[in-house]
């Protein structure tokens, strides 16, 4: 199950099970953008469902409905996209903040509380992805409310992690440092950004643990592979290499030079 799945990083998820020859449930709020889902992959096992989950009544439905259909899940992928909001926090009334936690923490949560007991009457060890932007690590420049939003997701990501173990079901954050690059190509978008559907490949590697020995802590770093990985550095707790750094532009390598602590990205970037 792939939820937020009309969303620039939904769709390349949803993508990248298709690609696999994946079972999908795409969850989302727009009727016409996962209609559109279902005309691009017209051969694909995929099963829509029109819903905004924003409470706990709205996931409770939905997995209502998917017991009803018996439709047993292998795992859900959360990509349920942050709110598009920008701005310095100590610009902001303390209720920008609080909305803020509203869009973007607390229908993850409802999400969890749900489908996570889904997930576990299967009896399956099923696995349960959030995917997480920037800002979870350290400061985005400019977006004060969604850097907060972003470390108290991942804090819930390390909550849920341990307390779904007596339930058999691993849960696990994707985290991603950098924006995403959507499906068309934007004048802001960095070569160095992953795309949807990289991620949804490396999530899909989690929901089966398919990496035997793989560090399974509660947080898991992205780090894309290829020619065009300007930098693959990645911490220690992720347990990749580094490797020297190639620019392809002067532009690129001035962007190394800012402060490691700051993600500054333009108002049409996709987060």
């Amino acid at each position: 199950m792939v939820l937020g799945a009309t969303g620039a990083l939904g769709r390349g998820v949803v993508r990248a099970a298709v690609a696999a020859g994946r079972r999908v449930v795409a969850v989302g709020a727009d009727r016409a953008e996962l209609a559109a889902l279902r005309v691009l992959h017209p051969d694909a096992d995929l099963a829509i469902r029109t819903t905004t989950i924003a409470t706990d009544v709205d996931a409770r439905q939905l997995a209502a409905s998917l017991r009803r259909e018996e439709r047993p899940l292998a795992g859900v992928i959360d990509a349920i996209p942050a709110s598009p909001g920008r701005g310095r926090l100590i610009d902001q009334p303390a209720d920008v903040l609080r909305e803020t936690l509203e869009t973007d923490l607390l229908p993850h949560l409802s999400a969890a509380r749900q489908l996570i007991p889904l997930l576990a009457e299967t009896k399956r060890g099923g696995s349960y992805v959030l995917i997480g932007g920037p800002g979870s690590d350290a400061a985005w420049l400019n977006y004060g409310c969604r850097s907060v939003a972003a470390a108290a997701l991942r804090m819930l990501a390390n909550v849920l992690h341990d307390e779904a173990r007596s339930l058999n079901v691993r849960v696990q954050m994707l985290s991603i440092g950098t924006p995403v690059r959507g499906e068309s190509q934007c004048a802001h978008q960095c070569p160095e950004w992953p795309s949807g559907f990289e991620i949804g490949r490396r999530a899909l590697q989690l929901i089966d643990r398919d990496r035997p020995g793989e560090f399974a802590g509660p947080v898991v770093h992205f780090a894309r592979s290829g020619a065009h990985d300007a930098g693959r550095v990645e911490s220690a707790a992720a347990q990749t290499t580094t490797k020297q750094s190639v620019f392809p532009d002067v532009p690129t390598f001035l962007k190394t030079l800012i402060s490691d602590d700051r993600n500054e990205v333009f108002r049409n970037d996709i987060p």
